[in-house]
């Protein structure tokens, strides 16, 4: 299920409490280390994933979101479209399923809507989540 709903998404981001950001890194003046230090300051509880680093914003980082020992609500991708498929197809894998399948500002992926809509995981495509949590929430959970 593709979102386009405003008050739906501001509904959706007071639910979710726990983040995978997948593509995490921690280098400054990246998109991701600027949005997964918002996320954390924010409150949310962010796992980070990525499949060469151990440690990013000092946690505990996994290679895969499949290695996540706990319900992830929200898979944050910050990854270029064409590997979006094989996130999608990794989350019909978890034991219990994200609410939220979010690509960042300027990645599309039919594909990944695609390979979701069989499950009840909303899709959300070429969204900051940064940008969106403050603009429709804006403050600490």
């Amino acid at each position: 299920m593709l979102l386009l709903d405003e008050k739906k998404l501001a509904a959706l981001l007071n639910e979710v409490k726990v983040i995978a950001v997948i593509g995490a890194v921690d280098k400054p003046g990246r998109p991701v280390d600027m949005v997964g230090r918002y996320l954390i300051e924010t409150g949310f509880k962010v796992i980070p994933v990525h499949p060469k680093r151990q440690d990013v914003w000092g946690l505990k980082t996994y290679k895969s979101i499949l290695d996540i020992p706990e319900h992830v609500d929200l898979v944050d991708v910050f990854r270029a479209p064409e590997f979006c498929p094989d996130h999608a197809e990794e989350c019909l894998k978890l034991n219990t399923l994200p609410k939220v399948f979010w690509m960042q500002q300027g990645i599309f992926s039919p594909e990944s809507r695609e390979i979701l809509s069989v499950k009840d995981i909303t899709v959300i495509e070429d969204r900051c989540i940064m940008v969106d949590h403050k603009r429709l929430v804006g403050k600490k959970l």
